[in-house]
């Protein structure tokens, strides 16, 4: 049986779950297209709005007729219009991204943060919206525009297994091609370990600049659990410094450390106005999906 490069990245059971989220953006820019998202210009969609009076020129198809017997007079439904959304998937492709952890050394946070591209992607193209993605890394910033259908799918699915974890953050300058791939109808996801400053700062300004970013911060269990014990050498992939130590005598002060730093992080998402969640590489994939775009009455409990 011949495995598409999509059921590779998605497992059954994820895509089986997919089916309950939806792209959907919290600020509204109008548009045209064929997309399923609601803008705030008035007009013949299909999501009720509101009534409004009668004007010549309506169409008699809009006249509440049910309404009219009632109150004599002509009303006419207004309905959201449908707009398109383009989603722009960023991936941080730097050397830190290549970390996996001891029980599944297969599966990096690079390896997770593709699996969440390939989801994001399907259900764009479910919703028939358009979808790119851009790698920042090593090599600089290597962008696929934004386009939709299968097609387009396949050819971001074959960027994304091209990528390699390698290098450092690249300066701000080398990022510029990017404002003139995420316009301003775009939903902009990071997917990140968020350690590299200049990560941060780019979805802040992204923000800033009017555009919906989320984020999506992807952790090892290590770095959650620190569970290590005896005597570790721990590197660190983008400097190379490595810090000799015992396991259990540092786990208390890097697991203090580690949270305030994840604290931080949410404040500074949160003030920059960037939902975000948190996938720990031993959690279900589709978790900070549902995090992020589960549609009402399908949340997860808290």
């Amino acid at each position: 049986m011949v495995v598409s490069a999509a059921d590779s990245l998605i497992p059954p059971d994820v895509r089986a779950r997919l089916a309950t989220l939806r792209l959907r953006k919290r600020r509204s820019a109008g548009g045209s297209g064929h997309g399923v998202h609601a803008s705030r210009q008035r007009g013949a969609g299909l999501e009720f709005a509101q009534y409004r009076a009668y004007e010549p020129g309506d169409e008699l198809r809009q006249v509440d007729w049910k309404l009219y017997a009632r109150s004599d007079r002509f009303f006419v439904r207004e309905a959201e219009r449908e707009s398109p959304l383009t989603a722009c998937l960023l991936i941080d492709a730097t050397a830190s991204m290549a970390q996996a952890d001891a029980t599944r050394p297969g599966w990096s946070r690079l390896d997770a943060a593709r699996a969440l591209a390939a989801c994001t992607m399907e259900l764009a193209l479910r919703q028939n919206d358009r979808f790119g993605i851009a790698s920042i890394g090593g090599d600089g910033l290597q962008v696929v525009p934004a386009g939709r259908g299968p097609r387009h799918r396949d050819r971001c699915l074959l960027a994304l297994q091209r990528m390699r974890a390698h290098g450092d953050w690249p300066q701000a300058e080398r990022l510029r091609p990017l404002w003139d791939a995420i316009g301003a109808d775009a939903l902009v996801l990071l997917l990140g370990d968020c350690f590299d400053e200049g990560a941060v700062a780019l979805a802040e300004r992204l923000s800033a600049a009017r555009r919906e970013v989320l984020a999506v911060q992807l952790l090892c269990v290590a770095e959650r659990d620190f569970a290590f014990t005896g005597a570790h050498r721990f590197h660190d992939p983008e400097t190379g410094e490595e810090l000799p130590g015992d396991g259990a005598a540092l786990r208390a002060g890097f697991l203090a450390r580690f949270g305030a730093a994840r604290e931080t992080l949410a404040r500074r998402f949160a003030a920059a106005g960037i939902r975000h969640a948190t996938h720990v590489l031993d959690e279900p994939l589709d978790a900070p999906l549902r995090a992020l775009f589960a549609t009402r009455g399908t949340e997860p409990a808290a």
